[in-house]
């Protein structure tokens, strides 16, 4: 039974093994997590539009779940900048930001995540997340870099600037610029160059003053902080709030209260597609962090159960005032850096922010938005990549559009109809590429049993046969493509008696290429050529035998293309 059960509660496998040694470092890497977080948790649930608590409860209980469901021993479960962007770009159109509704809307968005990712787990569709591209996805997540970066410089500038799209945030801006609050631009601006700093010269000057390494990557992860505290107090001190500089304000001293989403019919169609998308979107990102991170220690993400372990998480962060959450890149590397062993280190940074909700939260009653503005601008230019359609341009084209298109569609148009756009280009590039497989007209290298393209190697043919390699599987979007190329390659050669197709790349045929196979092998008997096929793989010959193509079949099914070719070629001659 323990076997089975560790299949869907992963905490019993590495629980098993759970030493001391292991509790330290899980410790040491949930505290530096943990510092990271408090700030970064209050500024993601600001870019969702929520209240600034709302992040923080998003971090307890879903890091809770996972760490019993999920796989991954370095993932840091929680609220993330596309998500949160996602979030209010889904929300916002059902309810008005700052009302009860908006935030109720937050915690149904959550629930119908979590179902539609349980789902997926149990029915094991893991697999749907492999129609969005990489290319595709990177471009969405650099468009969306920009257009979180754009959407926080009303909050630098002090201003009441809006809007969903790059244009339309760059108009709104341009009005209001006279607007702006010199004071809040001063400590807006500041927080950035600070923590730009902090990434980049921080570390090294801790290291040069002597400390430890880590003792250095504690101190910079702890940058953050030092910001918030630093300008916090001057806020106080000076009593900057009252001349016009927009602070947190009063945040509920409490651990995450009990929540129950609405899920009348209304509210649910109006979120089901937008939740759809955030859970293919969240999955696709937690599961590349997961598998980079699991890699470099040799362990084993299972896709399914992470769907498992993020719906969970989603599940739980609806039941607790949260939103939708997921594996976020930059706290995974820093609890994998950290030292991270198992899952446990995301059970202790829950506690620890836990305690922060009861200990700290009056204490950032003064904090000002443009520092949690800041941290979230220098957190997300770090995903943009613009490089990526200069790599993309280099290597092949079809790409570089879908790219291309994604970022402009996101930019243009928002983020959902960005994401909606890569999931229908990655599902159409496929598409295309695989209708128009690769077909090689091959022959005999000499002095060696290996078939190559006659256009690339100096081969040997035969006048009367013709061998042709098909490089993809064949189904019913390319199934026409093989009849005509077939059709146009023998309808002029007079000397062809035999064809053979190769089928060492096709691992599937569907009834589609059935039938055009069945329609070749007719056309070719009519022309008084005989059809062979060499190479076939067992479970390709498995469902051809369940067929009637091989006993109407003019000619022979090879073992190898080098039998096929002696007997038809040499043999035959």
């Amino acid at each position: 039974m323990s076997r089975p059960l560790a299949r869907y509660l992963p905490i019993l496998d590495w629980g098993r093994t759970y030493d001391r040694e292991a509790l330290s470092n899980d410790l040491i890497a949930a505290l530096i997590v943990t510092i990271m977080l408090i700030p970064q948790s209050l500024a993601y649930a600001l870019l969702a539009g929520l209240p600034a608590e709302m992040g923080l409860y998003a971090s307890i209980a879903p890091i809770m779940l996972y760490a019993i469901f999920g796989t991954s021993r370095a993932l840091a479960v929680g609220p993330v900048a596309v998500v949160s962007l996602m979030t209010a770009a889904a929300i916002g159109n059902v309810a008005e930001a700052g009302t009860a509704g908006y935030i109720a809307a937050a915690i149904t968005l959550a629930a119908l995540s979590g179902g539609i990712l349980l789902l997926m787990g149990v029915f094991r569709l893991g697999f749907l997340a492999n129609f969005l591209s990489h290319p595709v996805i990177a471009g969405f997540i650099t468009a969306s870099g920009v257009l979180i970066a754009a959407s926080q410089l009303k909050h630098i500038l002090g201003v009441d600037a809006g809007g969903h799209t790059l244009i339309h945030l760059i108009e709104s801006l341009w009005q209001h610029l006279p607007d702006t609050n010199l004071i809040t631009l001063v400590i807006g601006a500041s927080a950035t160059a600070f923590l730009f700093w902090v990434r980049k010269g921080l570390k090294p000057m801790l290291l040069a003053l002597g400390l430890s390494k880590r003792m250095a990557d504690i101190g910079t992860k702890a940058g953050p902080v030092a910001a918030v505290v630093v300008t916090t107090a001057v806020v106080w001190l000076f009593g900057l709030d009252a001349q016009g500089v927009k602070i947190v304000g009063a945040v509920p001293q409490s651990l995450p209260p009990l929540t129950m989403p609405n899920l009348s019919l209304d509210l649910v169609q109006a979120l089901f597609v937008p939740a759809l998308l955030i859970s293919i979107i969240g999955f696709v990102e937690s599961i590349s962090v997961a598998q980079t991170l699991a890699a470099k220690k040799r362990q084993r993400i299972d896709p399914d159960q992470e769907l498992i372990g993020l719906g969970a998480a989603n599940i739980g962060a609806a039941f607790t005032g949260g939103y939708p959450v997921t594996g976020g890149f930059s706290r995974s590397v820093v609890n994998f850096d950290a030292g991270a062993e198992t899952p446990a280190a995301g059970a202790y940074t829950a506690i620890g922010l836990a305690i922060a909700a009861l200990a700290l939260t009056p204490l950032i009653f003064f904090l000002p938005k443009a520092t949690l503005a800041a941290t979230i601008i220098v957190a997300v230019l770090s995903l943009v990549d613009f490089g990526i359609l200069k790599r993309t341009w280099g290597y092949s084209r079809a790409d570089f559009l879908a790219v291309l298109t994604t970022i402009l569609l996101t930019l243009g148009f928002g983020v959902e109809v960005g994401v909606s756009a890569g999931v229908i280009i990655s599902i159409f590039l496929h598409l295309y590429t695989s209708s128009k497989p690769h077909i090689a007209e091959v022959g005999l290298v000499a002095g060696t049993q290996h078939f190559r393209n006659i256009k690339r190697h100096k081969v040997m043919t035969f006048p009367t046969l013709l061998t042709l390699r098909i490089d993809e599987s064949l189904y019913f979007a390319n199934a026409r493509y093989l009849e005509d190329y077939v059709y146009d390659r023998v309808i002029t050669d007079k000397n062809l008696t035999d064809v053979v197709i190769m089928c060492s790349a096709i691992n599937e045929i569907d009834m589609s290429a059935l039938e055009s196979l069945e329609a070749i092998n007719a056309r070719l008997r009519d022309l008084g050529m005989r059809l062979h096929l060499s190479e076939v793989k067992g479970p390709v010959m498995d469902r051809l035998q369940r067929s009637h193509f091989l006993d109407e079949l003019t000619g022979d099914v090879f073992l190898s293309q080098y039998d096929a070719h002696h007997q038809l070629g040499a043999g035959g001659s």
